[in-house]
């Protein structure tokens, strides 16, 4: 039989306390808990979280993966939503509604402090330019968007957020950027091409939009980096994508699901380079997410058997200490 000492070269260490600082694929016995344990990388996944109370597609998000917040969205197709849930890592628990339903809003910020913007509200399905502020409790009417939009991509916190792109009442997207400071809207840098349906990531001083629909309706892979002012090309997607979800920073992005019709993929971006990662295990198009690269939340949607109420939590690749078995 051969020994692990003939296939490394040297002896398990047995110790009283795990390593402080181990290296991937050391291997020690901690004789303290009389465990074999190694040091190992843990490969990106996702996994089954809570689901929502409400099945919608076209919602938006804000927060984090064990602090999340959902609002707005179509319960069915026609019908407009006002819900706000609120999740805490495990479950989904309803909130005061929005003031006004609307779907393919604009959103972004925490799950204390959340902000919505934009997208079609009723009668008729009209844009909307009217900003709505979370506290943690209720919604109250912030200052209103400089031009009536839906399909935009909110980026930032409550009082310092961009609005990107996104359409008006015409197909066409729209090059706009606005500026939020927690009471009025103001212009910023215009993108270098008209988008709508993309995603983002990042602050107002360090934003990231990727993906989405140019003109005249084609789907696009190209990213942009904001610094506060001017938009530059970064990266581009590997796939082609609109109608998806996205989170994170403008140097570390996660984006997943899509519609081409029903998307599962997921990539990562790391500030220069967008990579493939783990595979939704529900592919859908038109649902939310928040959270960072390295913990992501996915929730709601429009997948193959309809209108969902699926949410995923997302962990990257990371490296651990395990326990060793025979299995």
């Amino acid at each position: 039989m051969t020994t692990f000492k003939e296939i490394r070269g040297q002896l398990i260490r047995s110790v009283s306390s795990d390593p402080a600082n181990p290296q991937v694929g050391e291997i020690w016995y901690n004789n303290t808990i009389g465990v074999l344990k190694g040091y190992k990388t843990i490969d990106a996944a996702w996994a089954s979280g809570g689901n929502l109370g409400t099945a919608r597609y076209g919602l938006a998000g804000a927060g984090t993966q064990t602090a999340g917040l959902a609002f707005g969205g179509k319960t069915i197709p026609g019908a407009l939503s006002s819900d706000t849930e609120e999740y805490n890592g495990t479950s989904w628990s309803e909130q005061n509604n929005l003031s006004t339903a609307r779907t393919t809003l604009g959103g972004t910020g925490t799950q204390t402090a959340g902000l919505a913007f934009g997208g079609l509200v009723p009668p008729g399905n009209t844009a909307s330019n009217a900003t709505e502020e979370y506290g943690g409790t209720s919604w109250t009417a912030g200052g209103n968007l400089g031009t009536a939009k839906y399909s935009a991509v909110g980026i930032g916190i409550q009082t310092a957020a961009l609005s990107v792109g996104g359409r008006p009442p015409s197909p066409a997207g729209l090059v706009d950027t606005e500026e939020y400071n927690g009471s009025a809207w103001t212009a910023g840098g215009n993108l270098p091409v008209a988008k709508r349906d993309a995603e983002g990531a990042g602050t107002q001083t360090a934003g990231l939009n990727f993906g989405g629909i140019i003109n005249p309706n084609a789907r696009t892979n190209t990213t942009e980096e904001y610094d506060g002012s001017t938009w530059t090309s970064g990266g581009n997607m590997n796939t082609p994508v609109n109608s998806f979800a996205g989170s994170g920073t403008q140097t570390a992005a996660l984006a997943f699901g899509g519609l081409d019709p029903f998307k599962n993929q997921t990539e990562l971006y790391d500030g220069s380079t967008w990579s493939i990662s783990a595979n939704l295990a529900t592919a859908r198009y038109y649902l939310a997410g928040c959270g960072t690269r390295a913990n992501g939340l996915g929730f709601g949607g429009y997948a193959s058997s309809g209108i969902t109420t699926a949410t995923e939590e997302f962990t990257d690749t990371f490296n651990a200490a395990q326990t060793l078995t025979t299995s």
